[in-house]
């Protein structure tokens, strides 16, 4: 054999390291080059360099080779006519500089052209491998996949002549294909789990199951609810979309008994080897997890976990080093996190081009019967589209994710800062439907945050927030419906139903809590000062417990996250690792987030006609200013459900001193801060050190959480007056809402400081002249405390 045909398969080595080739094509082009002979004395030699560096590319040539080798003449002679095909079809390219594109065009040209159905025998595979990035491309033409929506069984079946067709064009080595359980990563980009299978070099099976019992898990969560469910509907459509563009598509199935059962069935129906899948957080579906790993281990089943939901495994933050002290802040939550690092968070993945398909797909059910999108009925039988609204306010695809957060990035990040408390403006991402759902994935938004101009420190945080939900669901697994600090489950709630139901409906009698309800139950999404606004009313002044206002969220937000929402109620509500320093006032908040009354007119119209000052306050309308608005109270718009907010709020302090007097072993005698009993996780990792903790009799410890300081300062008696600090936020006009606004107020400010201080000489020169029985100077009449003020000099004193 020539030295000329060695240096051409070491280049054609190069173009497959390079991704501009792929294994199989690899091979091919040794068999045209090499011959037979050649081929089967020198292969193994030739690739053996690729054994330290690439053992998975390695093993996989070395699988084709060992079967093509071990073929029987009959076998071999089918091989032979496909490699031949395949042959021409490469001479006509040159050896280096084709692009994978241009290789997939030309072998789809040469395959069956008159075969729809028919797969393109070319996949091209490119590995960036990099010290914290690997990509995964798969260059593949192939038909689109059937319509989500359709049964796999109703397809026509291909004639003889056509599988044998697909025979002949098979990989040699025919892989046993993978399964890709998608949950909550339904994306294309940084997908670290879709990568992962692409790097086994098989076949990819994506798969969706759907199993409300174990959605649930046990307790009262209500982890899926309707909006959520709609939205996760949409999203499957446009991931099966996304998918057929890639020659693929998506397998949906009603995964009953189980989804180990479902998963069971799935690898005997089509032989897959490995099942793929992103890890996921919440109790019980970790649980799930585990056994469903174990079971399919058990048959010889390779399972492969990829954590990307959120930016740390929660299950691996420790507060060794840290302590407990200050435990549910975000600060405590970051120290832990930098104090014991774990992996890096990497950079984000491109998406790949292609996907490689089975040879036969399993069956599946059509999306629309597992009812994730199901539709009320009307007793005539037409139906309720409930959501109507919320399709006009969302794109649900991936691509619409990006969408919206280049739009932030590149207007309303600059403004996230300080004003993404503003409700009548879009200074929001509004990303967080897509975060739930794993259309964005936690480090692309990270680093297209940190990639932003103004690097937005408050904007970056909130990501922080989400994993410390996460972290505290997971030491805490009742937190959905079960209060942290043992007194404040014996807080009394109000009962009355029609509170609750105007609450929920919009119909409070305050404006802007009713604009923030009705843009909730239209769209299935609030702003985060919103979401704070409308919890104060229903706990503080409506005194109803913080689970019916879990429960509503669950049900109407398309982000509807256990973790977060679970978190923000139990903090809300008096009862969490951490307490809320402030209680939203329904009408003073307005100053802050709406205060021209823009977010009150666009979701209640019927008040639309009032002025700026009183559209707040319409109880406060002269009735002549009612009239000509065309407002009747009580019947156009709502009376006020409560009157006296002071009153309701002064009750439920006073209920809490008097649950705190109840449960004294439960508050700490030094500092008035509530005590809480810890999980065996943080009571293990504080035994180095248990300066923070607080043991009380047998195996209880207890630790001083964060109190809100008027709670601290309740005195046990009804003395209100004798708590000088309040929680209540009464709003701002404008912290510094604009340049302009700033400028004025530092202009006035400065003139003020002028004035008192020519005031101040004023008086001085005229005791001095009263001193020394002089005539005193004559007063500067001035017009305002802004005028300009010429400073008197020490001399004047002595004129």
């Amino acid at each position: 054999m020539s030295v000329a045909k060695v240096s051409e398969v070491r280049s054609m080595l190069r173009d497959l390291l390079l991704g501009l080739e792929d294994a199989e094509g690899f091979f091919c082009l040794c068999l045209s080059a090499l011959g037979e002979r050649d081929t089967l004395a020198l292969f193994l030699d030739l690739i053996k360099p690729l054994a330290s560096g690439h053992v998975q590319l390695y093993s996989q040539l070395t699988t084709i080779f060992m079967n093509y080798f071990s073929r029987d003449d009959e076998e071999a002679l089918e091989v032979a006519i496909a490699l031949s095909l395949h042959d021409i079809t490469h001479r006509d390219e040159p050896s280096k500089g084709r692009s994978s594109d241009q290789l997939s065009e030309r072998v789809s040209e040469n395959s069956e052209a008159g075969d729809p159905e028919k797969p393109v025998q070319k996949e091209c595979t490119l590995k960036d491998i990099g010290p914290q990035r690997t990509t995964t491309v798969m260059k593949k033409e192939h038909s689109p996949g059937p319509s989500l929506a359709a049964d796999d069984s109703a397809k026509p079946k291909k004639s003889r002549r056509q599988r044998k067709k697909q025979q002949l064009t098979q990989n040699p080595s025919a892989p046993r294909p993978v399964l890709l359980w998608l949950r909550r990563d339904l994306r294309m980009w940084d997908n670290p789990a879709l990568i992962g299978c692409l790097e086994l070099g098989a076949p990819i099976i994506p798969v969706f199951l759907w199993n409300v019992t174990e959605e649930e898990g046990s307790g009262v969560t209500m982890a899926t609810g309707g909006a959520s469910k709609y939205w996760l509907h949409h999203a499957l459509v446009c991931l099966n979309r996304s998918l057929e563009e890639r020659g693929s598509h998506l397998v949906t199935q009603k995964a009953e008994p189980s989804s180990l059962a479902a998963l069971q069935a799935l690898v005997a129906e089509t032989g897959a080897g490995a099942v793929v899948a992103t890890a996921l957080y919440e109790p019980w579906l970790k649980e799930r997890d585990e056994g469903v790993w174990a079971g399919l281990e058990k048959q010889g089943v390779k399972c492969h976990i990829y954590h990307s939901y959120c930016l740390r495994d929660p299950y691996t933050v420790s507060t060794k080093g840290v302590g407990l002290r200050g435990i549910g802040s975000v600060s405590h939550f970051m120290s832990c996190c930098d104090q014991n690092p774990g992996p890096g968070i990497g950079t984000s993945l491109d998406a790949p081009s292609a996907l490689p398909a089975p040879s036969s797909w399993p069956q599946g059910c059509p999306l629309t019967q597992l009812e994730l999108a199901r539709m009320p009925q009307r007793k005539d039988g037409t139906e309720i589209d409930w959501a109507a609204n919320i399709r006009k306010a969302w794109d649900f695809s991936e691509e619409g994710a990006q969408v919206r957060l280049q739009t932030f990035l590149r207007d309303g990040v600059y403004r996230y800062e300080k004003e993404s408390c503003r409700a009548d403006a879009p200074n929001t991402s509004s990303l967080s439907p897509y975060l739930h759902f794993g259309q964005l994935s936690a480090r692309w938004l990270l680093w297209d945050a940190r990639g932003a101009r103004c690097r937005p420190r408050k904007f970056q945080r909130k990501l922080a927030w989400r994993d410390l939900a996460y972290w505290q669901l997971c030491l805490f697994p009742h937190l959905p419906w079960k209060s942290l600090r043992p007194p404040y489950k014996d807080l009394r709630w109000s009962s009355d139903c029609n509170h609750l139901k105007a609450w929920q409906r919009g119909r409070t009698g305050y404006p802007l809590v009713d604009a923030a309800m009705r843009q909730l139950w239209l769209t299935g999404w609030l702003n985060n000062y919103m979401r704070h606004v409308v919890a104060s009313f229903l706990i503080a002044y409506l005194h109803i417990a913080w689970q019916e206002g879990y429960r509503w969220f669950q049900d109407t937000l398309v982000d509807a996250d256990v973790a977060i929402d679970a978190m923000m109620w139990q903090n809300g509500g008096m009862c969490g690792l951490d307490h809320w320093n402030f209680v939203m006032h329904p009408v003073d908040a307005a100053l802050t987030c709406d205060p021209n009354g823009n977010y009150v007119r666009q979701w209640c119209p019927e008040l639309k006609g009032l002025p700026d000052d009183l559209i707040h306050k319409p109880w406060k309308c002269p009735g002549s200013v009612l009239r000509r608005a065309g407002i009747t109270l009580g019947q156009t718009y709502p009376e006020r459900i409560v009157v006296d907010l002071e009153e309701r709020r002064a009750q439920s302090l006073q209920d809490v001193a008097l649950v705190r007097k109840r449960y004294r072993e439960y508050v700490c005698q030094q500092s008035g801060c509530d005590l809480m009993p810890l999980p065996a996780k943080l009571v293990q990792e504080a035994m180095g050190s248990t300066n923070d903790i607080v043991r009380r009799g047998g195996n209880e410890f207890l630790l001083p959480v964060i109190t809100r300081m008027e709670f601290r300062l309740e005195p046990e008696d009804t003395d209100r007056q004798a708590n000088p600090y309040s929680a209540v936020l009464k709003g701002y006009v404008s912290r510094k809402r604009d340049e302009r606004v700033a400028f004025l107020n530092e202009r006035d400010f400065t003139a003020s400081v002028m004035y008192e201080n020519a005031q101040r000489i004023e008086r001085l020169e005229k005791n001095h002249c009263i001193l020394e029985e002089l005539q005193c100077p004559p007063v500067s009449k001035g017009r305002g405390r802004h005028r300009s003020v010429r400073p008197v000099s020490g001399a004047a004193q002595h004129r």
